[in-house]
């Protein structure tokens, strides 16, 4: 645990009472905080009075009396589409509104500090597609060469759960929107950005408000080290706005769309191989298409966002290298299941949004598809153009039958069950194909999240094969 500091014999609220939620109360308990929890759940409630805290109604007027600071759990709206009555009436009453991220960031240097050889830093990364395996292969990399490592936020464990840093460390953060766009202090050594597509535009209201929520990790605090997807308009202006000149290697352009070739320092990949060019000169450069755990382009823009900030860690390319080729993937994300047949079984349930299951589908050659779920803001618009290798749709989810009818120029099935799309897909999948589950919807429709969902997929593809 990470002890918040500064709020010994403050009284703090916290609103929203799941894992960063309660973390961030007992961090600021073992900090020396007074807490008052809330959580319009009777049963989260419950469980933060189970541990010591008080249970105190932040909706009740005067509720904000000598409260310093209100910690606002990520899944609760600030802002749009409108503020929590809680967030509202703490803004009315002139209390600081934060997050554990801001919290985490000014809490982790010590005085302990002082007498390390080698600083701790953070690396954190951004973006709408491609966070978490960015943040597990960075992870990897350290942990393969023997560097101290913790890996939080989205992935691995809450900010304020972490351990506390020791002598020559990297902690390495997946932070999302929600997280970044209400944190007071956003200071990451290095803060990478990934890509933009739309996501969460209702929370953020419109695309706009959401590149300007990522946008916070670079502008507040200042990274030595910003690693930027130039393959979106956003990224390019980012890019441009952190970078003071032409040559200016504090900045790192990423690309896996074209060669960079302007000034500076620069890591891209095409047709499977991996580039990096600085000073107009290549520096290093990695064979990307054996690597199982790694397939299809956007994984390749994964690998160079991970490879820039590994590089600026003072890592060599070689041995970038090697930590790449033992790194299995993450579960949910471009996970293989199963082989058989000669066919390849691909659970890729994070795909959530439009243009991840695009990515996805542009990674293998005949796809036999199990998609839908619930659709997000914005429609299948966006997959017009990501269809091409798809044999054949296996459509699932509550709304099916709609989901079905946008996908223009495609064989599509109505199963609307797990069970009933893997064992049709099983059934007819040929040698050489292969069996991708990327819904481009959420999950909620049908399961708790998306792990669940790529959790059901895995086990019925395990029973399908076994039935033969």
């Amino acid at each position: 645990m990470i002890p918040v500091r500064g709020v010994e014999g403050r009284m703090v609220a916290v609103l929203g009472l799941g894992r960063s939620g309660l973390s961030a109360a007992r961090a600021l308990r073992e900090g020396g905080a007074e807490v008052l929890c809330w959580d319009d759940m009777p049963d989260a409630r419950a469980a933060a009075q189970a541990e010591g805290f008080t249970a105190c109604d932040l909706t009740r007027d005067g509720a904000f009396d000598g409260v310093a600071t209100l910690i606002v759990s990520p899944g609760i709206a600030h802002l749009y589409p409108a503020p929590h009555p809680v967030v509202a009436a703490a803004q009315a009453a002139g209390v600081a509104v934060d997050n554990d991220i801001g919290l985490f960031f000014r809490s982790l240097a010590t005085p302990e500090w002082d007498g390390f050889d080698i600083a701790p830093r953070v690396a954190a990364v951004t973006g709408s597609n491609g966070k978490s395996t960015t943040c597990a292969l960075i992870h990897h990399v350290l942990s393969h060469v023997g560097r101290p490592t913790q890996l939080g936020g989205n992935i691995g464990r809450g900010v304020l759960d972490l351990d506390p840093a020791i002598d020559g460390e990297v902690i390495v953060l997946e932070l999302s929107s929600y997280q970044t766009e209400l944190a007071r202090a956003l200071t990451p050594d290095v803060a990478v950005f990934t890509n933009l597509s739309p996501d969460h535009l209702d929370r953020h209201a419109g695309l706009g408000g959401y590149f300007a929520a990522k946008r916070r990790l670079f502008a507040e605090g200042g990274p030595e080290r910003a690693i930027i997807g130039v393959d979106e308009p956003e990224g390019a202006f980012l890019a441009g706005q952190m970078r003071e000149a032409p040559g200016d290697d504090r900045v790192i352009d990423i690309s896996v769309t074209r060669k960079l070739t302007a000034p500076g320092w620069h890591v891209f990949a095409r047709k499977g191989f991996l580039s990096e060019y600085r000073k107009g000169r290549q520096a290093g450069s990695i064979d990307l298409r054996a690597l199982k755990g790694l397939p299809g382009q956007h994984n390749h823009q994964n690998a160079c966002a991970a490879y820039a900030a590994l590089r600026t860690l003072g890592l060599a390319p070689r041995v970038i290298e090697a930590g790449f080729a033992s790194f299995a993937g993450l579960p949910h994300r471009s996970q293989i299941v199963a082989e058989a047949g000669g066919v390849s079984y691909v659970n890729d349930s994070k795909a959530t949004n439009v243009d991840a299951a695009a990515r996805a589908l542009a990674a293998f050659p005949r796809i036999r598809w199990i998609c839908g779920g619930l659709e997000k803001e914005g429609g299948l618009g966006g997959l017009s153009g990501a269809l091409g290798n798809v044999v054949k749709a296996y459509v699932i989810g509550r709304e099916a039958q709609g989901f079905a009818l946008q996908l223009d120029g495609v064989e599509a099935e109505i199963c609307t069950t797990m069970e009933r799309a893997v064992a049709r897909a099983v059934a007819e999948a040929q040698p050489g194909e292969t069996v991708l589950l990327a819904p481009a919807a959420a999950s909620f429709d049908q399961y708790d999240n998306f792990e669940r969902r790529g959790e059901d997929f895995a086990a019925r593809v395990g029973t399908a094969l076994a039935r033969g």
